[in-house]
């Protein structure tokens, strides 16, 4: 038996779109750039989503939905220490 066709691709971009915010490749980089998460800060808690973007995200990773994988790249993006020319 096939595996259904996906009719929605889930990657990063396509995540940003999810959430209201510009999903191009430059506005993505520019949005990590400028939003840290603080160390132990779940995602979903920072303080720069607002209440539906927070619910999204809590709900994706919480049920393990198809977007889990993108919300943890997500993560882990705005989790890592800009690059070197990028910090004060």
């Amino acid at each position: 038996m096939k595996a259904p066709m996906e009719l929605h691709p889930h990657d990063l971009g396509h995540l940003f779109q999810q959430l209201g915010l510009p999903a191009d490749p430059a506005e993505r980089d520019a949005f990590v750039r400028t939003h840290r998460l603080p160390t132990g800060m779940r995602l979903s808690e920072a303080p720069f989503w607002n209440a539906s973007q927070a619910e999204f995200l809590k709900k994706s990773l919480a049920d393990d939905s198809s977007w889990s994988a993108q919300a943890d790249e997500l993560a882990a993006l705005l989790s890592a220490e800009p690059p070197a020319d990028e910090q004060d």
